[in-house]
């Protein structure tokens, strides 16, 4: 990763996922509890947003809130939009949730080098097709579709923390 802009040390991150109050938030929570815990926090910088303004302004999901709170990840984002003429400038990796998003990102015109889906970084999916890297959506799931979606993004958040700090 290149040096970041805007005076970040290291790079800017930002995850996005349709509506930015469940799998993005937890995705940025996550890296933020990760980063800090290894003592790199300080080189990053993180946020989240979602393609579509649905919950601009709201805090992440109870049930992200929740499942994140049993892992004792805190979730500090309020759901925004993604601002195609300052975020595609500012962040220098922008980690889709799944290729829907990834794909409505490019047509807003972010730049194809820079964006990334986020399971492309979970180290037990090498080799996987492409199709098998979604982060599902758990808004209208049942059961627990949210402890599934923290667990994928923990492996996936890791190996992107691990990425970062060894391409250093």
């Amino acid at each position: 990763m290149s040096a970041g802009r805007d005076d970040s040390p290291v790079g800017s991150l930002l995850f996005v996922c349709l509506g930015n109050i469940c799998r993005s938030p937890l995705a940025e929570g996550l890296f933020i509890h990760l980063a800090r815990e290894r003592g790199v926090l300080d080189r990053f910088r993180v946020d989240s947003a979602g393609t579509g303004a649905w919950h601009v302004g709201k805090p992440a999901d109870p049930r992200s809130i929740a499942v994140a709170r049993t892992h004792g990840v805190h979730l500090p984002s309020v759901a925004r939009q993604v601002d195609p003429e300052s975020d595609f400038e500012r962040f220098d990796l922008i980690l889709a949730m799944d290729r829907s998003n990834r794909t409505d990102l490019l047509d807003l015109g972010a730049p194809r080098e820079r964006v990334r889906l986020m399971r492309s970084f979970d180290p037990t999916l090498t080799g996987v097709p492409e199709h098998d890297l979604d982060v599902p959506d758990p808004y209208y799931g049942r059961g627990d579709g949210f402890q599934r979606v923290y667990e994928m993004l923990l492996r996936a958040t890791t190996g992107l923390l691990e990425e970062l700090v060894r391409s250093e």
